[in-house]
């Protein structure tokens, strides 16, 4: 690292603060636009936030690049031990983190011969990955329940509508289909499964009206 780095003449200088606003907004892209917007756990962001930060500055002031990717692979080790130390993590928030970190890390470097418009193309790729995925969850994150229904006359195929607008009222859950597994005439009762969205960020527990959970 040059000695005279933090001079503000420096162009090295003013090299890392272009990379750090590039570093930021892309921070942002990913910590709020997407990772915020599908978990809603505040709590962690700002953690994130200063951890893309402080990896930055770190990474932007050794002296190689070779420094700058081991120092990469140590921090993930670091986490790795801390994520068996945490409970409160998911998968999902360790990915987040992982992202975090390289993104940094990539936004850190100072490549010869490399063009900002190259970086920029990699930040969005991520972050437009991370979008899609968390898109692809919200539209094919679904559960089922067995209930028993007693309204028979409801379960002609005609009448799937009626009977899928029935059981959202009675649930209090967005329904897609259902599925019948067996009708009992003598007891005027049928066995069904439904099929419903849910939030991804939805922990509370399930209604327990007239139904009963898959085993």
């Amino acid at each position: 690292m040059p000695t005279n780095l933090f001079n503000l003449n420096n162009p090295d200088f003013w090299g890392i603060m272009i990379r750090f606003i590039i570093n930021l907004i892309f921070l942002y892209l990913l910590v709020i636009v997407v990772y915020y917007r599908y978990s809603r756990k505040e709590k962690y962001v700002f953690s994130f936030f200063l951890m893309g930060i402080m990896i930055f500055f770190i990474g932007s002031m050794l002296k190689t690049v070779f420094m700058e990717i081991g120092m990469a692979v140590g921090l993930f080790a670091i986490f790795t031990i801390l994520r068996l130390r945490t409970r409160s993590f998911t998968i999902k928030d360790m990915a987040y983190i992982f992202v975090t970190i390289g993104i940094s890390v990539i936004n850190s470097l100072k490549l010869v011969g490399f063009p900002v418009l190259g970086v920029v193309i990699i930040n969005l790729m991520i972050i437009m990955t991370a979008w899609i995925l968390e898109e692809f969850l919200v539209n094919n994150n679904h559960e089922s329940h067995s209930i028993t229904y007693t309204n028979l006359e409801l379960l002609k195929p005609e009448k799937e509508q009626k009977l899928i607008k029935d059981l959202s009222s009675r649930t209090g859950k967005n329904i897609i289909k259902v599925r019948i597994r067996n009708i009992d005439f003598e007891r005027e009762n049928a066995t069904i499964d439904i099929y419903y969205k849910v939030a991804l960020n939805d922990h509370s527990g399930h209604d327990t009206v007239n139904h009963k959970e898959n085993k």
